[in-house]
């Protein structure tokens, strides 16, 4: 699938709503595709506020994206695409780290699309804001078309979503004191690996047990954001399911021992 992001004013195709907002207290922006390459000053207003969001320490934000079949809908991709581009502007902002990578059946089977520090040089704030749009065009630039050709490289055989938990952990190991981890798993919910989550008749309760039997990684500190539960390419499963859904991954995260947890549905609106 081609990437959408475009810069051609008369072919624009991101919404200016396009947003995801966190529990770590990722700001709702309104960002047009269009005028990424020049800066505006409305761009430099809603980045002036994002900067007196920044935690203490900088954000390694890292993004996993589920890229099993389920996932593979045009409007699932754009969706993903313009929260992915609210995350890296964050990051960037904030002089921070992004790491973005797409799973399937297992923690192995991921391909990193960037891993990258975000910082902009200048001796102002002002001087460094008027250079987020132009670095967050060009992170952007490599995510999407990377994305679009890491849909047909991934094995199949299923999808390991607490396996990117693993990877988080591992990740932030790596990192050290230096950063707070600010990890986020886009994906349907849907697993087949190792357990099954979802499928008729998963409930809240069916998930709580499930989740309490389900060794999790520790991530002390960070914040974890599962998004998208249930949004599927076809059918979309039952609100019980769904709501099932919500209730293994919130427990999930609460068992990680992560600072702030957040499973939603709707990952292209404000989300709370």
């Amino acid at each position: 699938m081609p990437f959408p992001f475009v810069t051609n004013p008369e072919s624009c195709r991101y919404v200016n709503s396009t947003m995801i907002t966190a529990a770590s207290g990722l700001a709702a922006l309104s960002l047009a595709a269009c005028t990424l390459t020049t800066p505006t000053s409305g761009h430099l207003a809603d980045d002036k506020r994002l900067l007196a969001t920044c935690p203490k320490q900088p954000p390694a934000d890292l993004v996993a994206i589920d890229g099993t079949a389920s996932s593979k809908a045009k409007a699932i991709t754009e969706e993903r695409l313009a929260a992915v581009e609210q995350i890296a502007r964050r990051a960037t902002v904030c002089s921070g780290r992004l790491r973005v990578l797409v799973f399937s059946s297992s923690s192995a089977a991921t391909i990193t699309l960037y891993d990258q520090p975000l910082r902009p040089h200048g001796a102002t704030d002002n001087a460094r804001l008027k250079r987020v749009p132009k670095l967050v065009e060009t992170a952007m630039h490599r995510i999407g078309p990377g994305y679009s050709a890491a849909l047909t490289k991934l094995p199949g055989g299923g999808s390991d979503i607490t396996g990117q938990l693993r990877l988080a952990a591992d990740w932030q190991r790596q990192l050290g004191s230096g950063y707070r981890l600010e990890a986020y798993v886009f994906t349907d919910g849907l697993e087949n690996v190792e357990r099954r989550v979802g499928g008729r008749g998963f409930t809240a309760a069916k998930a709580k047990q499930l989740a309490a039997t389900t060794t999790v990684p520790k991530l002390p500190g960070a914040s974890l954001t599962v998004a998208g539960l249930g949004r599927v390419a076809g059918k979309p499963p039952r609100s019980s399911v769904v709501e099932g859904l919500v209730a293994y991954y919130t427990a999930l995260c609460k068992k990680s021992g992560a600072a702030s947890c957040l499973a939603v549905t709707d990952y292209t609106q404000a989300g709370r």
